[in-house]
């Protein structure tokens, strides 16, 4: 688990909790339950426990090294897990702690990325009022059918709303929510199995996003490891989007 992470629209990865099910065609290879299986985890599945992390005061540090640097670094909060997962191990206590420690550590920006936004209105803490300020809630949209996500995102009162569109293995129209997004992350698949992306996906978005206003950024094309896709580049049509919410 990487404290400083390598993922381009983050500053650092903090796991509460580790585990997940798989609900939808993004989770397919997931990179996460790759990892679990690395380390003899078994944390993956509906009857596969979540299991407590001991890393919970790193966002502390953080925190701290923010208010010295003036800086305000991301945090993705749940890259091994979901925070709105509603499996029957998580503790209701991890929850109320995660709220927390958040409220604890005003410098940072919180990533909460889901594909379970249905579960978002009824997990939050009872102090949410109009969105803790240091809070993004962001929801994975893969395809036209996951975009039913956005409904559930964008009833949820929030600073920031986002959309990670990866990876991204259909066209999506965006029209009837981009109004109210305020950030979308697009990329293609990694790992063997990857599926090839059509690089008219990508560029509808972008130009969906351009068209709103709405901040884009393009993380990567797909293939089978890390070291093929970085020798890929970035660039869209020669273009290196690197879009961020103000």
């Amino acid at each position: 688990m990487a404290e400083n992470s390598g993922i381009e629209w983050t500053t650092h990865t903090f796991n509460p909790w580790i585990g997940c099910t798989k609900v939808s065609p993004a989770c397919d290879h997931c990179y996460a339950e790759a990892w679990d299986k690395r380390f003899n985890g078994e944390r993956w599945g509906p009857h596969a426990p979540r299991t407590r992390t001991k890393t919970w005061g790193n966002p502390i540090k953080w925190n701290k090294q923010a208010a010295i640097s003036g800086e305000r670094p991301r945090v993705f909060c749940a890259s091994l897990a979901d925070v709105f997962d509603n499996h029957r191990t998580i503790e209701p206590t991890w929850r109320r702690e995660l709220w927390a420690l958040i409220r604890q550590t005003p410098n940072l920006d919180w990533l909460l990325l889901t594909k379970r936004p249905s579960n978002i209105a009824k997990m939050l803490p009872d102090d949410w009022g109009n969105g803790y300020a240091n809070v993004w809630l962001g929801a994975t949209v893969e395809n036209q059918a996951a975009a039913n996500r956005i409904d559930d995102l964008t009833k949820v009162p929030a600073r920031i709303r986002f959309l990670s569109m990866e990876p991204l293995v259909g066209p999506v129209d965006l029209s009837a929510h981009i109004q109210n997004l305020h950030w979308v992350i697009t990329g293609g698949e990694n790992g063997t199995h990857y599926r090839p992306a059509d690089p008219d996906w990508f560029r509808s978005i972008r130009d969906q996003c351009a068209g709103a206003g709405v901040p884009f950024l393009f993380k990567q094309w797909e293939g089978r490891n890390q070291k093929e896709i970085k020798a890929k580049g970035r660039a869209l049509d020669d273009v290196v989007h690197d879009g961020y919410p103000a």
